[in-house]
């Protein structure tokens, strides 16, 4: 049966680089996780076995760790792009890098009010998201946010939705809405300072999240998309899910005990997921 190779794609994935910046006696910490692909002509490796235009994925590796000792690598988007053009002056068969990192959080620990030099803690499980594309004459850099955890006890309801014969929800005005928000949005152009760029959106959406009423997941994830784009002109569109993290009244009545909006039981799976792309007009 005649076939062909329609797309590939090669790469590291996983590589974890942590970066201590000594400056003096205070030290800054970067703790990023690092994926290369290679996209071109590799056609005649798959067919044949010819692998003379592969750069090798261990060299890959290699390269994430010696730009890291050359290159600054905070912030990640620029990091992203200095791998970027060097993979693809390195391999002339690839016509495209895509490079992604996820940065870590660590905070600095404090003794007293003071600031320790060297000392941090592991922050939330929430990822600062940078992925670049670097083509020969074209580059395109995207961020985001995987992991935000968010959650208000009221200023949450549904009500006036479509019913049918399998329709149970009760309707409410008042619930707890628990989501976890994976975000990603487009630059329209490079920004002059990629961390205030992504530190600016990251504040528009939860901000957003907090403090406008929802009266459903779907108003809120537009509202946010909106107040993202407002907060960082340099970004084309968003991309957000919402998961509906649900918290179910839990049933006390056999205890002879009332439960007004007090006692929940949440739950993990099966949830709402609503999504959308929030553009500019």
């Amino acid at each position: 049966m005649p076939a062909r190779l329609a797309w590939n794609g090669y790469g590291k994935a996983a590589v974890r680089l942590v970066k201590v910046g000594r400056a003096g006696s205070r030290h800054d910490l970067s703790d990023l996780t690092v994926d290369v692909q290679l996209q071109g002509e590799f056609a005649a490796t798959h067919a044949s076995g010819d692998n003379s235009a592969v750069l090798p994925t261990d060299t890959m590796k290699n390269t994430v760790y010696a730009l890291g000792k050359t290159t600054a690598v905070d912030p990640p988007e620029s990091f992203g792009l200095a791998l970027g053009r060097h993979f693809l002056e390195a391999c002339p068969a690839a016509s495209r890098a895509v490079v992604r990192l996820e940065a870590h959080r660590w905070d600095r620990l404090a003794l007293g009010e003071k600031p320790h030099d060297h000392a941090f803690r592991r922050g939330t499980p929430e990822l600062r998201i940078a992925e670049v594309s670097a083509e020969r004459g074209q580059e395109s850099v995207s961020a985001g946010i995987e992991e935000l955890a968010l959650l208000k006890t009221t200023g949450s309801g549904f009500e006036g939705f479509l019913r049918d014969q399998y329709t149970t929800l009760r309707e409410t005005g008042d619930r707890i809405f628990a989501t976890e928000v994976s975000a990603r949005w487009r630059y329209a152009r490079h920004s002059a300072d990629w961390t205030d760029a992504w530190t600016s959106t990251r504040d528009a959406l939860v901000e957003t999240f907090a403090g406008a009423h929802s009266r459903s997941v779907q108003e809120t994830l537009y509202a946010m998309g909106a107040a993202a784009l407002a907060a960082c002109p340099d970004i084309a569109e968003i991309r957000l899910v919402l998961p509906n993290q649900h918290h179910l009244l839990a049933d006390l009545s056999p205890f002879g005990l009332p439960n007004d909006n007090e006692v929940f039981v949440a739950t993990r799976e099966p949830y709402g997921k609503i999504e959308g792309v929030v553009i500019r007009e």
